[in-house]
C-alpha cells in the first residue's frame, strides 16, 4: 500500500490548498508537520415530526462511525413505544437487543427486539412530548450500539435508553424514528441527526 505524504507547510483548513479528502475524511498536516485525520461532522436537515408514521434519514455515507439522533418536543397520536431502526439498503426490523427505563418508585422497564426502544410503558401516551438525544456508535463491521437520555413530559423526568443492533448486511445508510406498533402518527416536534466519521 502506498502512502501520500503532505508537505509540512500544508496547514489544515476547510478547505485549503494541499489538503486531501478521501472517502469523506479530510487529511492534512499541522504546523508541527504532524499528519492528522480530521473528523467530519455533518448536521442533516431537521424534519418536522408533525405527520406520518415514520421519520427517515437516508443517504448516510459509508464512512460514518457515530450518529446522534435528536428529538425536540416529539409527540405521537397513540400509546405505542417510540423506537429507532437502522439499516443498509432497507430497515432492519428484528434482532435488536434494547431497553428503556426510569427509576422512580417501582420504576418502569421496557425491552424491544424490533428497534432501539426510547421509552418505557409509563411514558407511552398520546401527546407525550419527548426531547433529548440518542447516540449510535459502530462497534464492529456492521453492528451498532446505542445510549441515550430522553426527557418525557408525561413522566416528568429522564428516560435511559440503550441497546445493540443486529449485524447489518452492509454499511449503515439509513436511520428511522417510528413506533413499535408502526401505525401511530407523529403530531408535534422536530427530529434531526448529526453523523461523524
Amino acid at each position: 500500500m502506498s502512502i501520500l505524504a503532505l508537505a509540512s507547510n500544508t496547514l489544515i483548513g476547510t478547505p485549503a490548498s494541499g489538503n486531501l479528502e478521501y472517502n469523506g475524511q479530510f487529511f492534512g498536516t499541522d504546523s508541527n508537520a504532524s499528519r492528522a485525520q480530521l473528523q467530519r461532522i455533518v448536521l442533516a436537515t431537521a424534519v418536522a415530526s408533525t405527520s406520518g408514521v415514520a421519520i427517515d434519514f437516508t443517504g448516510i455515507p459509508a464512512w460514518v462511525k457515530r450518529i446522534t439522533v435528536m428529538l425536540q418536543g416529539v409527540s405521537t397520536s397513540g400509546t405505542s413505544f417510540p423506537q429507532i431502526q437502522i439499516g443498509s439498503g432497507s430497515f432492519s426490523t428484528s434482532g435488536y437487543v434494547s431497553a428503556a427505563n426510569y427509576s422512580i418508585g417501582a420504576g418502569q422497564f421496557t425491552s424491544a427486539t424490533t428497534g432501539f426502544v426510547l421509552e418505557p410503558s409509563g411514558g407511552a401516551t398520546a401527546g407525550n412530548l419527548r426531547s433529548g438525544s440518542v447516540i449510535f456508535t459502530l462497534i464492529n463491521s456492521n453492528t451498532w450500539v446505542s445510549q441515550g437520555i430522553i426527557y418525557s413530559s408525561s413522566l416528568a423526568f429522564t428516560v435511559m435508553s440503550s441497546g445493540a443492533s443486529p449485524a447489518l448486511g452492509g454499511a449503515l445508510d439509513r436511520i428511522r424514528l417510528t413506533t413499535v406498533g408502526g401505525t401511530e402518527t407523529f403530531d408535534a416536534g422536530t427530529v434531526n441527526i448529526i453523523y461523524e466519521g
